[in-house]
């Protein structure tokens, strides 16, 4: 028993009949003496409605009204869900990111939150309710609404189990915990039944799609336990927790990949003091982010710069680089989309050499060429053709063998 802060997204509210069915599991949690919160997102499909609405009555609608009109998408689940608890006898009391004054900066479509009283959910959990909370919203210090951005209540679910201290904050979603990688891709995939925060914030940002990675970061700064588990199967998850002092890590956790990148490469540039930021400053001006950055050892005075984008930032990057090749003294400028980013990550690698070698041997076993690689402490991710994609994910998924359960080390 102990207060835990539950999160539906939108699928697992996308219908009446799966309100009911959340219902159901939140009040079974309530009888079983539980302190219950929930979080709900807009009925699935709901938000990209509201903006088709926006959009048909105003090309560029104004982002402080977008706000305002997307939030009544979660207004709608959390009185339905509150109606569909009181039909089945379970006190409940819903509440919008304003009534609860979640607190947050004034930067619309993307504010982050700053602070939440969460006095009123107390007092209504001491009188055995349940608490139903819009998540992916908030209102700013001048009272405006505001949202999150895209998976938005993932943040609002971390954030009000960290000012409510709340046991364990349990995300609901259509899938049953964190894999070694997609399963759609690598059949034999498994369940993780535990992640570190570090390996999960890792796998958020190469492309996994479970968690919201600001939720993550939530996580990880307030120290708050975070659970993934199925809307629709029964299961324990997987736990996002933390490392303990001489626990023992599987080497590779698992293998994410993005295929969102593009690469820019500006060829024969002057190898002088502040060239990238002379190629990166106008990228940076245009709010382009910039993801892996590779410079050449210098040949004769002159180095090529290689850089990765968002594929829907890549011909604004390419055009912005090519219009100032001329003051950059580049011989060329040229881009390709036809790109993947693959990655594999593990807090093991901390402890473990070899990683790389294997990595590296694996994909040129398969006739796969590497055109970029990065590193950090836990992840190593290589930049290859498109094409590969599928092959070097389930090679590199067989090669640290993350089909099998990790063996437990015996104490010598």
């Amino acid at each position: 028993m102990g207060l835990i802060v539950k999160k539906f997204g939108g699928t697992s509210v996308g219908t009446t009949e799966r309100i009911q069915a959340v219902a159901e599991k939140l009040k079974a949690s309530r009888d079983a003496g539980d302190d219950v919160v929930v979080v709900v997102s807009a009925m699935s499909g709901e938000t990209n409605r509201l903006l088709s609405l926006a959009e048909s009555v105003n090309s560029n609608p104004p982002p402080r009204e977008v706000d305002v009109l997307l939030s009544t998408g979660e207004q709608v689940t959390i009185a339905l869900l509150t109606m569909a608890l009181e039909q089945i006898g379970c006190a409940a009391r819903c509440y919008t990111g304003a009534q609860v004054s979640i607190l947050t900066d004034s930067t619309f479509s993307k504010a982050r939150i700053q602070d939440i009283d969460a006095e009123s959910i107390r007092e209504d959990l001491g009188a055995g309710r349940v608490v139903v909370v819009a998540g992916f919203q908030g209102v700013d210090e001048n009272g405006a609404i505001t949202t999150l951005g895209r998976g938005g209540s993932d943040t609002t679910a971390v954030a009000l189990a960290a000012a409510l201290e709340a046991d364990e904050c349990q995300i609901y979603t259509d899938v049953d915990g964190v894999y070694t990688s997609d399963p759609r891709v690598v059949p034999n995939a498994r369940r993780l039944d535990k992640i570190t925060v570090d390996e999960m914030l890792e796998l958020s940002s190469l492309g996994s799609k479970v968690l919201q990675i600001r939720a993550v970061e939530f996580a990880g700064k307030y120290r708050v336990p975070l659970r993934v588990l199925s809307s629709f199967e029964e299961g324990p998850g997987t736990l996002i927790t933390y490392e303990e002092e001489g626990m023992e890590e599987p080497l590779i956790s698992g293998i994410a990949f993005n295929r969102e990148e593009a690469k820019v490469s500006v060829i024969g540039v002057p190898d002088t003091p502040g060239i990238a930021a002379k190629i990166l400053g106008p990228v940076a001006d245009a709010s382009i982010e910039v993801d892996m950055i590779i410079q050449n050892i210098s040949q004769q005075g002159l180095t090529d710069f290689t850089f990765t984008v968002h594929k829907r930032d890549f011909q604004n990057t390419l055009d912005l680089v090519r219009s100032n090749a001329e003051v950059l003294g580049a011989r060329d400028v040229y881009g390709d989309d036809n790109i993947v980013k693959i990655s594999v990550v593990g807090v093991g690698m901390r402890s473990h050499a070899g990683v790389a070698n294997t990595m590296f041997q694996t994909l040129s076993d398969e006739g796969i060429n590497i055109q970029m690689i990065s590193t950090s402490e836990i992840k190593i991710s290589v930049v290859v053709e498109e094409k590969y994609l599928e092959l070097g994910v389930r090679a590199l998924h067989k090669a640290f063998e993350l089909n099998k359960e990790p063996v437990a080390e015996q104490e010598s």
